[in-house]
């Protein structure tokens, strides 16, 4: 049996304030996060962590292999757990405690119910109240029942706190014994003894040795003394003549006689009609499946595979559970951000793109938008105004998220901040720009390799727009060569995209970044299509002159088409 402790000194592990970008991240959501994360352990948010809610890409990977930084926590969602709701230090009963001992530790964690695991930590069942007191209050409370215990004598000293003065070996067989109390006259107890088996018989007494004695020549299974008197030496030696355990202890014997119904053993109380909970199950389908089981009051956490407890929850822990912290960077709308940030506390939004409106918190919260060529810069920037430096790996991180998004400072949305920021923290960084432009353009190419999948989704954001659920990808190569081979299978992704999203619109662009222009593959209606006024290469290919920029060039462009196509339409 573990110790017992109150709920006070079972605390759930502290969870950091995630840091964290958005879907199908690029590299400025992923190294803004890094960077980010490392100014706000610096100054205000200690517990602060990076994450991202998708795998980097090969360009990103590679940037993180340069800064000699580990790729962040992958988290696909925050909604919260088992895992994130139960107290994991808690007591358990073991099979073989005490209907006292279980009762003590429930009285201590203000439970009405305990797991019960084995040795080696395997829930094995639970114990009820209500069962620990089936066990201890007889059925009529009357003549034999009222005198009846189940338990062994070894349960029964440790119970009692008291000392063997003989020890039998019997003493951990556990069985039901009638208990009798010396309150009657010598000749009367001699008669009372009489008339039972001695190997059934618990006789509880004081300091009358004429009982005592009389006790252990009848050869009784135990005899109990009571108030810490100690017995004679002639009496140990009838008791071990007769094979009669003696145990002494310090309580009366009124109080004797109530704590040895209690050292009956629990087994006869476990019930393994109960539901648990695997560590990964969401409080959501948790609070649906507990709703009719109005019996059971604390729910086991347990290890899928060995049943190992990891810990238990009441319904009360399901109330107010502490919600994870987020700092949204590089976005700033639910659609794009991690799964169950709308159920999270979000403490602060860091990004550059435009406001979408369905973004609310329940608290006042900091809200850093400027209209720069990437998140980057705005962490770099909020190293320089706190007046601290950042290390060369997480300078490298800022230089990596500018020149990915801002295709090196050639981008429309660049501004002289973003140049600004790019040469202080490539000083930092002790890097030549060119150079780790020209590598981490070629480091990877997302179309050259065969998963279409990946090209499609590495950097992929969805919008709501005048009634519209649209999909906008971006890629970026060093040239088209790669493209025309996996033409047809990237249409036919953006297809199963629409399908699988239930999307009105779903579209690819494919940035050669040595050119400054992109390719547009868009899978949409035919009356969509018709509507684009870029130069038309196939039925659903367009040539995008000197478009680069998702943010500020595709985007409004595709939302100004959309916004022009009458209501009946899009019904």
């Amino acid at each position: 049996m573990s110790s017992p402790s109150n709920s006070e000194s079972a605390p759930r592990p502290e969870r950091p304030t995630w840091v964290v970008g958005h879907k199908n991240p690029d590299t400025d959501a992923i190294c803004s996060a890094i960077a980010y994360a490392d100014l706000l352990r610096q100054t205000r948010i200690p517990d602060a962590e990076a994450a991202c809610c998708g795998p980097p890409n090969q360009r990103t990977e590679w940037v993180l292999g340069q800064a000699g930084v580990g790729r962040p926590k992958l988290m696909p969602d925050v909604y919260l757990r088992a895992e994130d709701v139960c107290r994991s230090d808690v007591s358990t009963a073991k099979v073989t405690d005490t209907v006292i001992e279980a009762y003590r530790q429930m009285t201590a964690l203000n439970y009405r119910s305990l797991p019960v695991s084995d040795e080696n930590g395997t829930l094995v069942g639970m114990v009820a109240l209500q069962d620990l007191l089936a066990l201890l209050i007889p059925e009529t409370g009357q003549g034999e029942d009222a005198r009846t215990v189940n338990a062994s004598t070894r349960n029964i000293s440790r119970i009692l706190g008291g000392d063997f003065v003989n020890e039998t070996e019997y003493c951990d067989e556990e069985k039901d014994y009638l208990m009798m109390v010396a309150g009657s006259s010598e000749p009367v107890m001699s008669e009372r003894i009489a008339r039972f088996p001695r190997e059934q018989l618990i006789i509880i007494t004081g300091d009358r040795v004429g009982v005592q004695l009389h006790a252990v020549e009848a050869g009784v299974r135990c005899l109990v003394i009571t108030s810490g008197f100690s017995p004679s030496s002639a009496i140990i030696a009838a008791a071990k003549a007769a094979n009669t355990a003696i145990i002494v202890t310090d309580h009366d014997t009124a109080s004797t006689t109530q704590l040895i119904r209690g050292a009956r053993s629990i087994h006869g109380a476990v019930s393994d009609d109960y539901v648990d909970f695997y560590p990964e199950v969401r409080l959501q389908v948790i609070k649906e499946k507990i709703k009719s089981l109005r019996k059971q009051a604390l729910f086991p956490v347990c290890d899928p595979e060995t049943k190992e407890l990891i810990g238990v929850f009441s319904r009360t822990d399901l109330v107010n559970p502490d919600r994870p912290k987020l700092v949204l960077v590089d976005h700033n709308e639910f659609s794009q951000a991690v799964a169950g940030a709308d159920e999270a506390e979000i403490i602060e939004v860091m990004d550059h793109h435009r406001l979408s409106g369905n973004l609310v918190t329940k608290e006042p919260v900091q809200f850093i938008n400027l209209a720069v060529g990437s998140t980057c810069t705005i962490v770099g920037n909020s190293f320089r105004i706190n007046k601290l430096s950042p290390g060369k790996s997480t300078a490298l991180c800022i230089c990596a998220g500018i020149i990915s998004d801002t295709l090196n400072l050639t981008s429309p949305t660049t501004t002289e901040l973003d140049a600004e920021i790019l040469a202080w923290a490539s000083k930092i960084a002790d890097i030549d720009v060119d150079k780790f432009k020209e590598l981490f353009f070629a480091a990877g190419s997302v179309l050259r390799g065969s998963d279409i999948k990946q090209a499609v989704g590495s950097d992929r954001k969805e919008f709501e727009e005048n009634g519209y659920k649209l999909s906008i990808s971006q890629v970026e190569e060093i040239g088209f060569d790669y493209f025309w081979p996996c033409r047809d299978a990237l249409q036919e992704e953006l297809r199963n995209l629409v399908a699988e999203r239930r999307l009105d619109f779903a579209c690819l662009m494919v940035t050669d970044i040595t050119l400054s222009d992109s390719l547009l593959l868009i899978e949409a209606s035919a009356d969509i299509r018709s509507r684009i006024s870029y130069p038309k290469k196939d039925p659903h290919l367009f040539n995008l002159r000197g478009v680069v920029s998702r943010k500020k060039q595709l985007f409004p462009y595709i939302s100004s088409v959309l916004a022009e196509i009458p209501d009946t339409e899009s019904d």
